[in-house]
């Protein structure tokens, strides 16, 4: 198989993943343990960081793109789109960054990340609402952040230990 296809493929499938994991993430109530309604612990941003370490930038964007965008189709509710998206850009942006600038672990960069995320979709919420007093929800969401940060770290740390890069991987 010759290795655009094995990249199409791999991208594809990790796509796959990430809405799997998203919607399975979307089960899961986490206001049993932070009373912070919306919370999520980002698992499938587990796949952007494994994506952003493995293949290209322009690879893993269009995962996040395509994970964003079909988990608000399966998930029929379009509106979150624009909350899904501003976070998800403004995570993979801070994350790119941060892998690229070196000194940090990949908890540090998932920490930076998840607050990068959880101030995006708030952001987005100042514009949809049109209101400012909604920022003062992002105070316990960076807290939450260091968390959410941490687990999405530590999973991350094995999940690019143990699946072979694309390049690494026997054709």
């Amino acid at each position: 198989m010759n290795t655009s296809v094995r990249r199409l493929t791999r991208c594809a499938v990790l796509t796959a993943l990430a809405l799997a994991i998203s919607v399975a993430e979307g089960l899961i109530p986490l206001t049993i343990l932070f009373p912070i309604p919306g919370l999520r612990l980002g698992l499938a941003n587990l796949v952007t960081v494994y994506a952003l370490c493995c293949l290209s930038p322009k690879e893993s964007f269009a995962i996040l793109i395509a994970r964003c965008t079909l988990g608000a189709l399966v998930g029929g509710n379009l509106s979150a789109l624009a909350f899904s998206l501003t976070g998800g850009i403004l995570a993979f942006l801070v994350t790119w960054l941060m892998l690229h600038v070196g000194g940090l672990s990949l908890f540090g960069v998932c920490i930076a990340g998840a607050a990068a995320h959880n101030t995006g979709q708030v952001l987005a919420a100042v514009v949809v609402l049109g209101s400012p007093a909604i920022a003062v929800y992002l105070a316990p969401l960076l807290l939450a952040s260091l968390v959410t940060g941490t687990a999405t770290g530590a999973a991350s740390i094995l999940l690019v230990q143990r699946v072979p890069r694309l390049d690494d991987a026997k054709a």
